[in-house]
């Protein structure tokens, strides 16, 4: 028994400190930086959907003009006087994402677009399409059955009911990866991490790490956003070697002191650095109303008068009080939101106190309106 409540009071220890351990902001360098030079590449290309169900282009020369040149290449040469029926097909913009140290024989996910008047790609198949990169190479070929998450449907009256978009779909490993993407990941004696949010303590923190790991001046600070670190020239060593530093558990700096209003949405986020300075706040709202409540105005018998509607405005003002609240030398973000809250303020309130004080020079921080 007497083991037993020992046990007790060790896991209530246990559970009191991590209560108020320090919350740390870590985070591995893989989650905050990433390698300058391995990058994903974009690809584009333009292709053509067959076997829809009447949904695909309705008078298109563009369309018709690829469709000739598909079929000139199987060695079906059509006349100039042939006017072709498309309706069961058309023309599509197809996008993909290819991602660093791609290999040939690899397949990647694309996605397709109509680009004409098809009103749906729906159970449509991408004929063979060439996808290129910015410099004008192909790098991968796409082809495939469309899976598409939308629905399109219109009645001879005119009448139609659409559902998400029935003009795009995507084709799971739809396209083979023809050509790689030179890289110089084994051309240098060095990495170069590029912070994904630019801080100078981040940054700092980083170099240190990486020392402390491996000795002075492997790595090295260039600027708030990079850091320079010395690799092996070995190709395996030097996986080993990323693969040690990618999981290291980087300190974060702090946000700077930020407040964010979307003036659309009404959506308000407040950083936790934010510091407010000594002042009084008083916030009260006018509501006019104006309500119509016409009457019947009917005339004396015998007056061969006509009935009439008079119309009858009542407007009435309504000023809420307003309330006052204060705030302190080093007044957090708690203390104003317990502050907004005891007030009972709207959204809409809410930005133009923020406003205000931004103004009168009570934030230190940075109040940006979007």
């Amino acid at each position: 028994m007497k083991r037993f409540f020992r046990l007790l009071s060790v896991m209530a220890l246990c559970f009191v400190a991590a209560a108020f351990a320090p919350v740390t902001n870590a985070a591995r360098l893989k989650d905050i930086a990433s390698i300058s030079g391995i990058r994903d590449n974009q690809l584009i290309g333009y292709g053509l959907v067959v076997g829809l169900s009447g949904t695909g282009e309705k008078n298109s020369k563009f369309t018709e003009q690829s469709f000739r040149s598909m079929l000139n290449n199987f060695g079906i040469k059509i006349g100039d006087n042939t006017t072709l029926k498309i309706k069961d097909v058309a023309p599509v913009a197809i996008h993909a994402t290819m991602p660093a140290f791609s290999k040939v024989g690899q397949t990647i996910d694309v996605t397709v677009s109509a680009i004409g008047e098809a009103s749906s790609l729906r159970g449509g198949t991408l004929l063979q399409a060439m996808l290129r990169g910015v410099d004008g190479n192909v790098y991968a070929i796409a082809q495939g059955s469309l899976v598409v998450g939308g629905l399109g449907v219109e009645g001879a009256d005119g009448s139609k009911v659409t559902v998400n978009t029935p003009t795009v779909g995507r084709i799971s490993n739809g396209a083979i990866i023809e050509r790689e993407v030179p890289d110089n990941f084994a051309d240098t004696d060095f990495f170069v991490f590029n912070l994904n949010r630019a801080d100078f303590t981040t940054a700092k923190n980083v170099v240190d790490s990486i020392n402390d790991l491996y000795g002075n001046g492997c790595a090295v600070a260039q600027d708030s956003a990079s850091i320079r670190v010395s690799a092996p020239r070995d190709p395996a060593k030097r996986v080993e070697y990323l693969a040690t530093l990618e999981n290291l558990e980087i300190e974060q700096g702090e946000n700077a002191a930020k407040i964010v209003v979307n003036s659309r949405t009404g959506t308000i986020v407040i950083g936790s650095n934010v510091k407010l300075k000594p002042v009084a706040v008083t916030h009260g709202g006018l509501t006019v109303t104006v309500s119509e409540d016409p009457r019947v105005s009917q005339p004396n018998s015998f007056s061969n008068g006509q009935t009439t509607i008079v119309p009858d405005s009542q407007i009435s003002v309504a000023e809420k009080q307003g309330k006052m609240f204060k705030l302190d030398t080093g007044a957090t973000l708690d203390d104003l939101v317990r502050a907004i809250n005891q007030v009972g303020l709207a959204p809409g309130d809410l930005m133009s106190v923020l406003e205000a004080l931004d103004n009168a020079g009570a934030i230190d921080g940075k109040l940006e309106i979007i």
